[in-house]
C-alpha cells in the first residue's frame, strides 16, 4: 500500500501546483543563456562571468516572480544561494540535478549530474521535486541512447527511494559536426515531431518513474500558426494531441517549456497544449528574457520585470486557469485501510 500512496511524491506535486491543481511554474535554473548574456554585455568570455553577477540576476528573478509562481525551478550552484531566503513559503521548490555541461559525442549527446549533487541532497535541502533534463534522440547511436535511458531510470529509482517527484524535461538536439554529419545539423520541422513524440513515448514507460513531464512543442514554437480552425492549425493540434494522449495513457501530468520563444508565441504554444490536456507550464525566458536585456542595470532589470514579466506570468496563469487540465493528488489507497497501525506498518518498508 505504501508504494501506491507515494505520499512524498503526492505532496511534492501538490506543493508545485496551485490550489486548483495547475502548474504555473517559473524556471531560473538556466546557466549558459544567462552567462552568455552577461558576458556579451561585459565584453568577456562566458567562462569569466563572476559568480556574484549570476547570483544577482537570479536574486531579482526570485524576488519579483516568486510570489506569482506556483513553484520555481532552482539550480543549486547559483539560484539556491541567490534566492532561497526570498522564495515565498507558499511557492514550491523544484531543483535541478543535471549539469549544463553535457558531453557531445559523434553519435549523440550525454547527460550527467552536477558534481557533488544528488536526489538525496535535493530532498534533504527541502526540494519539492527533482528536475532532470535528458537530451534525447531515438536515432542517436545505440550506446548514447542506452546511456540516456539508464541515466533517467537510475534517477527515477532514487526518486522512488526518497519519495520525491521526478520532473523529466526532454529536449531533441542537433547532431554535432562529425564524419556522420559533415555540416552543422539543424532539425527540419518535418523530422522534429517524430523525434519529440518518440522520446515522450519511451520515457512514459513505468520503469523510468516520471511523475511530471516538462515537454517541448512538437513543432517549432516560433512558427506555430494561430490556434484556430485552419488546416495548418488542425495539423499542429493533431501533433499536440498525440503528445497529450501518450501522457494521458501513462497517467503522467505534463507541462510545457518555453524554449526561448517570445511571450506571445508561448501563449500560442499553450493554447495548443491545453487543448491537448496539458496541466500547466514551466517557463523561463518567455517570462524574463526581455527584461534581462537591461543588465548590468539591475534596477532597470527589476523595474521592467515587475512591469512586463509579471504581466506575462499573469496572462499565462489566466489562460491556465481557464483552459488547463487540473491535476489532483490521488489518496485513494487510504480507502483500503481497515485497522489502526496498518498504515504505519505498510509505510515501514
Amino acid at each position: 500500500m505504501a508504494n501506491n500512496l507515494r505520499l512524498g511524491k503526492q505532496w511534492g506535486l501538490r506543493r508545485m501546483a496551485t490550489p486548483a491543481g495547475h502548474f504555473t511554474m517559473v524556471a531560473l535554473d538556466q546557466r549558459p543563456p544567462i552567462a552568455s548574456l552577461i558576458a556579451r554585455k561585459q565584453g568577456i568570455a562566458p567562462a569569466d562571468v563572476a559568480f556574484a553577477d549570476m547570483v544577482a540576476v537570479k536574486r531579482v528573478l526570485v524576488d519579483v516572480l516568486g510570489p506569482h509562481a506556483s513553484a520555481m525551478l532552482f539550480d543549486p550552484n547559483y539560484a539556491f544561494p541567490a534566492g532561497l531566503k526570498k522564495l515565498p513559503a507558499h511557492t514550491g521548490l523544484v531543483v535541478t540535478l543535471e549539469d549544463h555541461r553535457f558531453r557531445d559525442q559523434p553519435g549523440g549527446r550525454l547527460s550527467h549530474s552536477i558534481k557533488d549533487w544528488s536526489v538525496e541532497k535535493i530532498k534533504r535541502a527541502g526540494g519539492d521535486g527533482v528536475k532532470v533534463l535528458a537530451w534525447y534522440r531515438p536515432d542517436a547511436d545505440a550506446d548514447i541512447v542506452a546511456h540516456q535511458q539508464r541515466y533517467v531510470a537510475e534517477i527515477g529509482e532514487q526518486c522512488r527511494v526518497h519519495d520525491i517527484p521526478l520532473v523529466l524535461e526532454l529536449l531533441v538536439y542537433p547532431f554535432p559536426k562529425s564524419e556522420r554529419h559533415t555540416t552543422d545539423y539543424v532539425e527540419s520541422p518535418e523530422k522534429l515531431p517524430e523525434l519529440v513524440l518518440d522520446s515522450v513515448r519511451e520515457f512514459a514507460k513505468p520503469h523510468y518513474g516520471v511523475d511530471l513531464f516538462k515537454l517541448e512543442s512538437p513543432l517549432p514554437g516560433a512558427s506555430l500558426p494561430a490556434h484556430g480552425d485552419s488546416a495548418e492549425s488542425r495539423q499542429a493540434q493533431a501533433l499536440f494531441d498525440q503528445m497529450g494522449g501518450i501522457c494521458r495513457d501513462a497517467g503522467i501530468p505534463w507541462v510545457m517549456l518555453s524554449a526561448g520563444v517570445t511571450p506571445q508565441q508561448f501563449l500560442r504554444v499553450m493554447a495548443y497544449a491545453y487543448a491537448a490536456g496539458a496541466h500547466g507550464f514551466l517557463a523561463g525566458r518567455a517570462v524574463w528574457w526581455e527584461a534581462l536585456q537591461q543588465f548590468p542595470d539591475l534596477a532597470g532589470f527589476e523595474a521592467q520585470l515587475r512591469r512586463e514579466g509579471t504581466a506575462t506570468l499573469a496572462e499565462l496563469a489566466a489562460l491556465t486557469a481557464r483552459a488547463g487540465n487540473a491535476w489532483q493528488a490521488d489518496y485513494s489507497a487510504f480507502d483500503t485501510l481497515k485497522a489502526e497501525g496498518e498504515f504505519c506498518l505498510a509505510y515501514a518498508g
